[in-house]
């Protein structure tokens, strides 16, 4: 269930997706009593939330939920909501330090991590070694 302001408006992830003929995904728009319910990543895990592509062709053409739901379970894309406390902390494995940050958009393998539902949307839990690359926009990317 949603977690209600003082001024009783629901706060949710839901809300960090924006119209489609906007950025998909706006991160800042993500509220801290909701990033407070959010699980805490265990050990070396980081909590993802994956790239939704937009809901709109360049042609104008508006895409079913279905299909928008099927292209976020095989994203490739994500923005890092947390790291556990030991992410990048074995300096043999990561000598030059962290892949990556809270904050940053990454790429990662099709249909890593540990999915599962929250309300809004859907969550990943990766392994720190998972991340494959740091990206400034995942319009950016185009998967195959």
């Amino acid at each position: 269930m949603p977690e209600a302001t003082q001024d009783d408006t629901v706060v949710s992830l839901k809300d960090a997706y924006v119209a489609v003929e906007e950025k998909v995904l706006d991160p800042d728009k993500i509220e801290d009593s909701s990033l407070e319910r959010l699980p805490q990543p265990t050990g070396w895990r980081l909590l993802i939330l994956p790239y939704r592509g937009k809901g709109k062709t360049e042609a104008g053409i508006f895409l079913p939920d279905s299909v928008v739901d099927r292209e976020a379970v095989a994203t490739v894309c994500g923005y890092v909501l947390r790291m556990g406390p030991l992410a990048y902390k074995d300096e043999e494995k990561f000598p030059n330090g962290p892949w990556c940050n809270e904050k940053d958009w990454i790429i990662f393998g099709r249909y890593a991590g540990a999915r599962f539902r929250i309300d809004g949307g859907e969550v990943r839990i990766l392994n720190d070694d998972e991340v494959i690359a740091v990206i400034q926009d995942p319009e950016d990317i185009l998967h195959i």
